[in-house]
């Protein structure tokens, strides 16, 4: 396999002690593949406190990639021609591609819409 990237709904479903979710990032392990997860993913599903020891642990396992001024030119540019605006989005499948990795969402319908418009093939791992 090659890597993996998780959208904001990987995240919140870690939060909630999602069985799935926990199973899906337990394989990833056992497979050697560290997840990435983008910054602003981070930053949209992030709110501190002792609510979010879930999440904690599994950052903890997780590789979080800033937002270069590089790549926000490149998500800018890719959410103008998908015609999306939720630049978090844009941002998981901008990163995805780059890496050839798979993603694991909530949200099916935008991420492969944000995909088909960048011309990628990416695979999506419903959560």
């Amino acid at each position: 396999m090659a890597g993996v990237t998780y959208d904001t709904g990987a995240l919140v479903a870690a939060e909630r002690n999602d069985r799935r979710m926990w199973a899906l990032h337990a394989a990833f392990f056992t497979e050697e593949v560290v997840p990435v997860v983008p910054a602003p993913v981070l930053a949209e599903a992030w709110r501190g406190g002792s609510r979010q020891a879930s999440l904690s642990r599994l950052l903890a396992m997780c590789d979080v990639e800033p937002l270069t001024e590089t790549q926000a030119r490149a998500v800018g540019m890719l959410a103008g021609k998908a015609g999306h605006d939720d630049i978090v989005d844009v941002a998981v499948v901008e990163g995805a591609a780059r890496r050839r990795d798979a993603i694991v969402t909530s949200n099916e319908r935008h991420i492969r819409r944000i995909a088909n418009a960048a011309g990628v093939q990416v695979r999506i791992e419903g959560i």
